[in-house]
């Protein structure tokens, strides 16, 4: 089994790290692969250059593709599971996050496959785990739940990924009172990923 997890958070103080380093623990537990895409400690480019625009608006797929997004797209294609994880920040990923969006589903590779370039392959399990400073309800009687939800698993995850879900660990400004629910939450999505047919 195959997981990356592509990890967009600045600091390892965070609620964020710390679910990061226990979702680790929990699948390699199952003695699966674990590559994290840590997008801050990879000084990974968010920002799109002039031929990278280009190439995409244009669909001038004979440009080149940075070096940084071909090996992103290494992964992608290696992966069983890909797991995105972030903090909400304004009601969506980190901009670190959705610059790895906007270079990484090259035109060629996300969409308007050729049959002059390797497709994404459809990926068998992909999930949203976000932490958030509200509580759940809070986000879903907002709206910004659904709208997060949305853009994610609509658009972003679209018909690249044959399972998707999104899980907000909210209420982390209270991180003590939640703490076991999340951990659970976490031990659940293990054991989603170890019951798909792989």
């Amino acid at each position: 089994m195959n997981i990356v997890i592509v990890y967009s958070h600045p600091s390892q103080n965070s609620y964020t790290y710390q679910i990061l380093e226990q979702l680790k623990k929990a699948l390699l537990q199952k003695a699966w692969s674990v590559e994290v895409s840590d997008l801050y400690a990879m000084n990974f480019k968010s920002d799109m250059t002039e031929q990278e625009y280009d190439r995409e608006a244009f669909a001038k797929v004979d440009l080149p593709v940075a070096h940084d997004v071909l090996e992103e797209h290494k992964k992608i294609q290696r992966a069983d599971c890909i797991i995105f994880l972030y903090p909400v920040w304004w009601s969506d990923c980190p901009a670190k996050l959705k610059g790895w969006f906007d270079r990484v589903y090259t035109v060629g590779f996300a969409y308007k496959q050729s049959g002059r370039l390797p497709g994404m392959k459809i990926v068998k399990y992909g999930v949203a785990l976000c932490t958030a400073g509200y509580p759940n309800d809070v986000l879903k009687e907002m709206g910004i739940a659904q709208s997060m939800e949305t853009v994610m698993l609509d658009d972003r995850f679209g018909k690249r990924f044959e399972h998707k879900e999104m899980i907000i660990l909210g209420g982390t400004l209270n991180p003590a009172e939640l703490k076991q629910s999340h951990t659970d939450q976490i031990s659940e999505l293990v054991r989603k990923i170890e019951r798909l047919n792989w």
